[in-house]
């Protein structure tokens, strides 16, 4: 309360300058009242009391005549000039000339003493030109604390900390001056813990909502401040209802690989927005950070695709890893100086390259890899949006199963240790051309690997593919479309009821990646496991609960119908039928027939030539045959499927 009367006093200039002006007057007073104890001390004279009396009235009144006429307590000595300090000389003496004046008047008209009147005069001036000037100094010293104070106040919002944990102390005691969030104490569920203070900060129960209520009103949070994703996921039904009914927002902390690889700390150590990435049930990843370090840090790295989702957080990771030389090639202009002026800004002593360059053409390549030389190729350039590469397989073929081919070429003719391809979990038993150009892609990156294994090439490049299945908030993907569509009321599109995906968070895959990287197995596809299946329909109503509207009355959900090539359920990549175990956990190679590399590239080469021509009914025909589990679903290409069945039957 004291902060917002002096916040308001501040910002209104009539009642400011008004105190000001009596700041002026109580301090001439005061020179007022010293220069008379200071006279009568020197002079050792006794002085009437009505002499003394009538000198702080006429000192009284004629200050504050002559600093109202002269606009004394419009000034602060900061912005002061010589012009400023002489009005205030003036105002003094004009002052002291108007007392003594008076005084002289009512000693000829009324008897009144004036003994050392002028000494009187001389010293008070004096007093009030020292003691005014120290004044407007304090009261700049004090405006501006205040100032400071009141805007902290105004910027710095209180919050509690969820849980008595390590990390939640961790996270409090973390906090810096500059956070605009302050911790003032703890909340936890009833039972947990009993002290009343924890880190000299208070702490808060609830069980209940009447609990929470009793808490906000008291403390008076803005936030509640959750530091894991598990303790968030936990109080979803709970906690989180309750802050989003007492207007109350959930933060979450930054997680402590964050913190210590951020450029600046400030700006992690203060909590971040809640985002549905943060409400994925699922255990946290781990990975192997000494040995991917040691597999390619001080090497020359090349990632295609280096602007998209994947491609950019893979050399985001590549970067803090160390590698020698990072060489990021893509297709798409803008996204790509996007990316240089981050790593510039960020990543300052790194050596990067950001190429201008497509995979279909052999040639630039042949630049680049003679260029700069890499030694580890991360392989994520690909049409990927399964809707638009139905209406436009001819691009489809051309980028992930031709480009891809390009690029293990160079590879191995250039002599690259390693390349790692990116691949889906839509090459599955593909129901789309999207999933078969990357089946495709697959099979010719294996069947080079087996070639080189027994002789039939020359070379010495690994191969390793991996596949995943969606990733949270990659360019284009439902995350990001969904949030657009909340951002603008609604409705919140969803194909069908019950379609369901496997999601991953984008920095989980890409560690994923670089472990599959480094575990010492080649020609081989490594799946993912990327847990339990979430259902769009309740992901797009986790959305809009987490954007503060209700499902189905502030925002609809309608339902459109399966898109061309749409499956209504992915294939499950990590089950014991389909997949061999690893080391890791998380990460299975997956059961897969191999083919002749030969025969691959001879296939090859006649989809390229049927893509140059747009000869898309035999292209997508020859698609078929030699992936016979691709079958259309929800596509003008299911005919074919009619035909090859009907074919089969005759022979």
């Amino acid at each position: 309360m004291l902060y917002e009367l002096i916040d308001k006093i501040h910002n209104n200039k009539k009642v400011y300058r008004y105190l000001l002006l009596l700041s002026d007057i109580a301090t001439t007073l005061l020179a007022t009242l010293c220069c008379t104890s200071f006279v009568s001390i020197v002079t050792r004279a006794e002085h009437s009391f009505l002499f003394l009396s009538l000198f702080f009235a006429g000192s009284l009144l004629w200050g504050a005549l002559c600093y109202a006429s002269f606009g004394t307590y419009k000034f602060a000595i900061r912005h002061s000039s010589f012009i400023e300090v002489g009005i205030l000389i003036a105002a003094i003496l004009v002052k002291n000339v108007f007392l003594g004046g008076s005084i002289l008047l009512l000693h000829y008209t009324a008897g009144v003493e004036c003994t050392h009147l002028t000494e009187f005069l001389i010293v008070d001036s004096l007093f009030c030109m020292f003691m005014l000037l120290i004044e407007k100094v304090i009261v700049v010293v004090v405006v501006d604390i205040l100032r400071q104070t009141i805007l902290r106040k105004r910027l710095c919002r209180d919050v509690l900390v969820y849980g008595m944990g390590e990390n939640s102390q961790r996270y409090a005691n973390m906090q810096t001056s500059q956070s605009k969030y302050r911790v003032i104490g703890f909340i936890a569920p009833d039972g947990e813990g009993s002290k009343h203070h924890l880190s000299s900060k208070k702490t808060y129960h609830f069980a209940s909502e009447k609990d929470f209520e009793k808490i906000v009103a008291q403390a008076q949070i803005e936030a509640v401040v959750f530091t894991s994703s598990q303790d968030l996921n936990g109080e979803e039904e709970r906690l989180m209802k309750y802050c989003s009914k007492y207007n109350v927002k959930v933060l979450i902390a930054h997680t402590l690989e964050e913190v210590s690889g951020a450029k600046k700390p400030a700006r992690t150590t203060t909590p971040r927005e809640i985002s549905i990435e943060d409400l994925l049930e699922r255990d946290e990843i781990t990975i192997n950070m000494d040995a991917i370090t040691q597999e390619l840090a001080g090497k020359v790295v090349m990632v295609t695709g280096a602007a998209g989702s994947i491609g950019s957080e893979l050399c985001r990771q590549l970067a803090k890893i160390g590698v020698g030389k990072l060489v990021m090639y893509d297709f798409a202009e803008s996204p790509l100086h996007d990316l240089r002026l981050e790593f510039n800004d960020t990543y300052p002593t790194l050596d990067f390259a950001p190429v201008i360059g497509d995979v279909r053409n052999r040639h630039k390549l042949d630049y680049v890899f003679g260029k700069h030389h890499p030694q580890v190729v991360f392989h994520a350039a690909a049409y990927k949006h399964v809707p638009l590469m139905e209406e436009n397989p001819v691009e489809a073929v051309v980028s992930n199963v031709v480009g891809s081919r390009n690029v293990a070429d160079k590879c191995v003719q250039y002599g690259v240790e390693k390349m790692v391809m990116i691949s889906t979990d839509k090459a599955v038993n593909p129901t789309n051309i999207m999933g078969c150009t990357k089946r495709l892609a697959e099979i010719y990156v294996q069947s080079l690997s087996c070639a080189l294994e027994n002789g039939t090439v020359e070379g010495n490049t690994q191969f390793v593919t991996t596949r995943f299945g969606n990733v949270l908030g990659s360019n284009g993907s439902v995350i990001p479309r969904f949030r657009q569509q909340i951002d603008h009321g609604g409705p919140v599109t969803v194909t069908h009821p019950e379609i369901t995906r496997f999601f991953m968070t984008i920095p989980e895959a890409c560690r994923l990646v670089l472990e599959a990287a480094t575990l010492g197995i080649s020609n081989k596809i490594f799946v993912f496991d990327m847990g339990q299946s979430v259902k769009i329909s309740h992901l797009a109503e986790r959305m809009i609960k987490l954007a503060g509207y209700e499902p189905n009355v502030d925002i609809k959900i309608e339902y459109t119908g399966l898109r061309p090539g749409e499956k209504l359920y992915e294939e499950v990549l990590s089950n014991e039928e389909n997949t061999i175990p690893t080391n890791h956990k998380k990460i299975r190679i997956a059961k897969v027939r191999e083919y002749e590399y030969e025969h691959m590239a001879q296939k090859i080469d006649e989809l390229k030539a049927l893509s140059r021509e747009a000869n898309i009914p035999d292209m997508v025909r020859m698609m078929k045959h030699i992936v016979p589990e691709f079958k259309s679903q929800n596509s003008v290409f299911e005919e074919y499927d009619k035909e090859i069945e009907e074919l089969t039957e005759q022979q």
